[in-house]
């Protein structure tokens, strides 16, 4: 009986994250209203600081300065703060280029490296606008980015809005048509987060606003800031949504060599963050979001385990669970498969999609042993896009 609950409890919990849901917020979202108490370009618009880390960032950088000041947001309106984390390829050159045509440009050339978010920390100092936009520099704007953000600020209990990260460069020889996947259906997911409680939980770093009042510093070795940043404006019990108008676009990874390094950063992070803020875990606003969301999907390779294990336990009871071992070690050998395909130029998306999966899981996992370790910085190597 013990092997059977800790069974069905496991696969549960797993479906339940990944599955049910979303569908729970298919229909939770059904007649909500979106924010209402919104800016439009006939009132006096709020003033914007855009803030930039970058680190050798010298293929991309120039593409996004140009991107914001295409923007239709009155340039007389926002700032760019942008500081160099001691970049040592031609970053500073090219963002040097570009402040006498943009007074309102102001760089920081930080000599020592030491993370996006002291960079961030020290950059939001020195800003003077009310509303925050944190941005990384490869990620570029279109012309509406700007207002479709700051537009829901005029809601006094809205915090943070996120952005509707759109991703290019596919390749299939690579993840990124999964990885492309993962993330159109985490905004549609966190969009509704945000529409049902106004409890969104985590932005895209790549792009998103907070107002400076809300804005908390990120501790000095935290490894996933967005995150941070987002959970400190819940406990000051203001909301967090996302705007689909407001869209943004970045190459994602091909290689999952690369991209499962990241999120062993990112799962380490996570539990940095869940040590943290555990007590909104029991909140009645962001509780339900925050466990079946995040923590649930924290704790999934554990789950997989005690599924496997336990399965393999009861596989004697019934043919039942014969069957759902099957299926269990048929998933574990997918990505075995589909290397064989892809060393034979196959590429076949069902199995791509099965070792984006597991990947992502064993990600978790060494994220949640090395965050046992001492972190003693945040300063993390980006991740090479196209």
């Amino acid at each position: 009986m013990i092997l059977e609950i800790i069974f069905w409890v496991s696969v549960l919990l797993i479906l339940h994250t990944y599955l049910f849901y979303p569908l729970i917020l298919s229909i939770l979202i059904l007649g909500r209203k979106k924010n209402d108490q919104l800016y439009s370009f006939d009132n006096k618009l709020p003033f914007v600081s855009v803030v930039i880390s970058a680190y050798n960032e010298e293929n991309v950088i120039a593409g996004k300065i140009e991107s914001i000041y295409r923007s239709s947001f009155p340039e007389n309106s926002f700032e760019v703060l942008i500081g160099s984390d001691a970049s040592d390829d031609q970053t500073v050159e090219i963002i040097r280029s570009f402040e006498a045509d943009h007074p309102s440009l102001r760089f920081f050339d930080f000599k020592e490296r030491r993370g996006k978010g002291n960079v961030v920390n020290d950059l939001v100092q020195n800003a003077g606008g009310n509303i925050l936009i944190l941005t990384d520099a490869n990620v570029l704007f279109d012309r509406d980015t700007m207002f479709g953000i700051v537009k829901h600020f005029k809601n006094p209990e809205i915090g943070l809005v996120d952005t509707n990260m759109i991703n290019k460069g596919m390749k299939k020889e690579g993840i990124s048509y999964q990885e492309k996947a993962y993330i159109s259906r985490e905004v549609r997911i966190k969009n509704m987060e945000g529409r049902i409680w106004g409890a969104m939980m985590g932005p895209f770093g790549g792009c998103y606003a907070i107002r400076k009042e809300d804005y908390t510093a990120v501790p000095s070795n935290f490894l996933v800031d967005d995150f941070y940043i987002n959970m400190k404006v819940f406990e000051k019990g203001k909301l967090a949504v996302n705007e689909l108008q407001a869209r943004v676009y970045e190459d994602v990874p091909h290689q999952i060599s690369i991209e499962f390094r990241r999120k062993v950063r990112i799962g380490t992070g996570n539990w940095q963050n869940l040590r943290t803020f555990w007590r909104l875990l029991f909140t009645r606003r962001y509780g339900f979001a925050f466990w079946s969301h995040k923590v649930i999907r924290w704790i999934g390779p554990f789950l997989l385990i005690l599924a496997l294990i336990s399965n393999a336990l009861l596989v004697y009871k019934s043919e039942l669970y014969l069957i759902t071992l099957i299926i269990q070690l048929s998933l574990i050998l997918a990505p075995l498969l589909d290397l064989i395909c892809k060393s034979l130029n196959l590429h076949i998306k069902s199995l791509r999609l099965i070792t984006h999966f597991y990947s992502m899981n064993l990600a978790l996992l060494f994220g949640f042993f090395r965050s046992f370790k001492t972190i003693k910085t945040g300063v993390w190597e980006r991740t090479e896009r196209g």
